[in-house]
């Protein structure tokens, strides 16, 4: 369970019958990271069409993701805090790295019953392209 940025418990059994994406991003309050959040929200309708949610994580506290996601009009995707115990959650899929203290830059995708059916590391400095997820999402596949 992680608290989202509304200081709201969130976790997957929240989603039952739903697919989603784990969306991790190292850092709030970075450029690239506010891009890929975005897109997520631009894209909540997308998503509901799929049967699946959305949702951000990063290593911030509920503080800062709160204030970011007001600063960039986030209101509809959830933006959860792999705060403490620190990167637990990005631990558990493989993906903190120990050296910087944050997560890769990753999407992660969960079916139905939540098995992971999808996961990909991006470079830090690339925007994750929504249209593969989207693919991944409506063929059920991985």
């Amino acid at each position: 369970m992680l608290r989202d940025n509304r200081d709201t418990d969130v976790q997957l059994s929240d989603f039952k019958g739903k697919k989603v994406l784990l969306s991790f991003h190292p850092l709030a309050w970075t450029s690239l990271c506010a891009e890929q959040m975005k897109a997520l929200e631009e894209n909540k309708e997308k998503f509901d069409r799929l049967n699946s949610v959305a949702l951000g994580l990063s290593i911030d506290t509920v503080p800062c993701k709160n204030a970011w996601a007001k600063t960039l009009g986030i209101q509809n995707t959830r933006l959860l805090c792999d705060f403490w115990p620190h990167g637990k959650v990005a631990r558990a899929y493989g993906l903190f790295k120990a050296d910087s203290g944050f997560s890769e830059r990753a999407n992660v995708i969960l079916d139905e019953k939540h098995r992971v059916i999808f996961v990909k590391v991006y470079p830090m400095a690339q925007l994750p392209h929504l249209g593969e997820i989207f693919e991944v999402l409506s063929s059920g596949k991985g």
